[in-house]
Parts: C-alpha cells; structure tokens; sequence
C-alpha cells in the first residue's frame, strides 16, 4: 500500500488564519504529495469563525479566508485547483462541492490531520488510515493530560485526538531520556515539516546589508499552560532573553511580531526594527518577500518546547534555510537529529547567539551554502513525505 499512489486528504489552518506563513505551513504537505504522484486534496473543517488578518477580527465572513486559499493555490500549486474543500463553520462548501468530497472521503487511503486541524469527515472509508500530527509539542500533550478549562471544545478535541490510528510528532527528541513531554497512552512517531524547496531556493540572493530577522507571534496561549505545578510559557517568554541582542552585535536585527502583550516600544529602544508581523507578511508572497529580504534568522522558540527539550525544529527556520538564510536559532533538542554548526547555528542564551551570528558573517558565503544543503537533506518535502508514509504503515 505505501508504495502505490493513495489518496490522501491533508487538512491545515489556512482559512482560520489566512496569513502568509500559514498558508505555506499547510500547503507544502499537499504540494509534496502532488509531486510524489499521490491523489491528494486539501481539507479544513475548524467549525470556528476564520481571522480577517486586515480587519484584525474574527468573522462570519468566509470571503477572505476562501480568497486566500484560492489565491495561493492559484500561483502556487495549480496541481490543486480543484482538490481544496474549505467547510465553513461546519455547513457550508468552497473550493470543491460537498458531494464531491464527500466521494473522495469515502474512498480516501489516508488523512493526514495536520495538527489535529479538522474535524473527522463523517463519512470517511472504514479502511482509511487517520493520523494526528502534533505540530505544536508540549502543549498538545498538556492538553491532553490537564484538558484546561480555558481551551475551547478541549474535551472534543481530546476524543478527536484518541480517534486517529496514528500519532506524529514534531518532537523529535520525544523519546530521549532528556525530554519531559508527557507521552501519556500514545505510541509517538516522529516528523518535521516538509518544505517545497523549488518555491524558495530562487530567493537565495542577499545583499550585505540585509537584517538578520524572524516573524513571531508574542504569546499564542488562551490561558496559563500548567502542568505538575509548572507553568510553561510562548515565544515572547524566551524572546525576553534577545531584547538586548543589538548591543551585542554590530548588525541590523529585524522582528515582525504578532500576538497580545508584545512590548513594542522597548523592542524598539533596544535597537530592533519593529514592524506589525500580519501586516507584513499578510500573503505568501509577502511571507517570501520578508525572507527574501533578510539576512539571515535569528529567532528563540517556544519557552515549552525548550523546557520541555522537545527537540522541535521551526517551519519558517526550514523556510530561511530553502532560501539560502542561514539560522541562529534556540536549541529545543534537536541537534542530535538535525546536523548544526554551519547552515544551522543552536544556542541557549543571548551570548551564545551573538557569538554564532557573528561566526556567520565571518563565514557567510559557506554557512549560506550550507544552509540550502541542510534543506535539502533534511526538509525536502519528497523525503519527509515518503517517510512519514513508510512510518505510518509500519508497525
């Protein structure tokens, strides 16, 4: 079965959030599978009222989220012009027509819930495998084991989760010895994201006085993230710790940031160039663009993938790196899985990542080739997909 063509249903966030680096999130999957030669469509049933990114408020409205998604389709991935299906608060069809489908759900081979995204189609076929996708390590399994009260639908999203025949992770580091995820009763199967390395790899021109950047969103938690008496924190936790980066480095740094609680003003005295993350990266050309303009990446994770050494890679590092941007990133455990040190530089404090921005630039031309190869080997989509099929049929 996993080496024959199979029909795949990918789900994502896309409509939800229809801002740049969603879109690419996603859509690389199907993207991926397309040129595997799988029978592949895309899916989105969050029965939730999707963002309008320009008017920075929840809506009714499907008309932006189904214009993002058939924009992107459109100049990105053709293959797909008439294999999306966005379900719109659980009633309504766009893209393809809910007969449509509906027969392509019942004679699917595989539905891949990229982070447990979607509903279940109620009539998918008995015979096809259901995989959960764990894109955000940590607080998922928080999730599951607290079943926070501030968390939306949390106990139908748990029984969602435990109805999947397969269970994958961004975790890589899961099952090492260092790592405090709680595992719970789920067998783990790890994974990274996949990237389409032809729609970034032509962005690898950089010019010397491009900053060094990253998108953020500052904190993306509803509530507090509590778990055995500990609370773990977003992005902005760890974020905390580079605000005085500038003085550390004789380089323009660059942050576009979203999210609640930002503190934008001293951001901004401390010497970096602040700008609005949605706004600008609101399309996925725009996503490019804000890549495409930079140096290089210099960004923290989560604060409860690096407690938790979750060993969780970045989607939008992967994107810097298919591009020819090298990344100094915060170390989450994923060195061992990932090689680093040129192309890719870890670290777990400010000095630390002062020091590796400026071994790049003594070096830039050979950590900037090195970047692509690191892609290569270990992003490429055709790769990661083929092995998350081969894992996924495997005992």
């Amino acid at each position: 079965m996993r080496n024959s063509k199979l029909r795949i249903i990918v789900t994502g966030l896309i409509g939800l959030y229809p801002i740049g680096g969603v879109g690419w999130d996603y859509l690389q999957y199907p993207i991926g599978f397309l040129k595997m030669g799988h029978d592949v469509y895309y899916h989105e049933d969050t029965w939730s009222w999707p963002s309008d990114p320009v008017q920075r408020t929840y809506t009714q409205d499907p008309k932006y989220s189904v214009g993002y998604i058939r924009d992107f389709v459109e100049k990105y991935a053709p293959g797909l012009r008439d294999r999306w299906h966005y379900l719109h608060l659980h009633d309504t069809s766009f893209g393809m027509s809910r007969r449509k489908f509906d027969e392509v759900a019942a004679s699917a081979d595989l539905f891949l819930n990229v982070s447990g995204s979607s509903m279940i189609p109620e009539n998918l076929s008995g015979g096809c495998l259901k995989i959960f996708l764990d894109t955000d390590p940590g607080y998922n399994q928080i999730m599951l084991s607290e079943r926070l009260s501030w968390s939306e639908n949390v106990d139908r999203w748990c029984s969602s989760v435990k109805a999947h025949d397969r269970h994958f992770t961004y975790a890589e580091n899961i099952h090492g010895p260092d790592c405090l995820v709680p595992k719970l009763d789920y067998h783990w199967k790890t994974t990274r994201t996949p990237i389409s390395i032809e729609h970034w790899e032509h962005l690898a021109r950089v010019k010397p006085t491009n900053p060094w950047t990253t998108v953020m969103t500052w904190s993306a938690f509803k509530g507090k993230l509590i778990y055995r008496g500990v609370e773990y924190g977003s992005k902005g936790v760890e974020f905390e710790k580079l605000i005085d980066l500038p003085a550390l480095v004789d380089m323009p740094l660059k942050v576009a940031v979203g999210g609640v609680d930002a503190p934008l003003a001293r951001l901004s005295q401390a010497g970096w160039q602040v700008v609005d993350g949605p706004r600008a990266t609101l399309s996925p050309a725009m996503y490019q663009e804000f890549i495409g303009a930079s140096r290089g990446e210099i960004s923290p994770a989560k604060h409860v993938y690096v407690a938790l050494r979750t060993g969780w890679f970045s989607c939008r590092s992967a994107c810097y790196l298919a591009a020819g941007r090298p990344v100094v990133v915060q170390d989450t455990g994923f060195t061992p899985f990932i090689a680093s040190g040129e192309g890719i530089i870890p670290y777990n404090s400010a000095q630390e990542a002062a020091l590796g921005m400026i071994e790049v630039e003594r070096g830039y031309e050979k950590h900037a080739g090195a970047a692509l190869d690191l892609a290569r080997q270990y992003f490429d989509c055709e790769k990661v997909l083929d092995k998350l099929i081969d894992d996924a049929y495997s005992n």
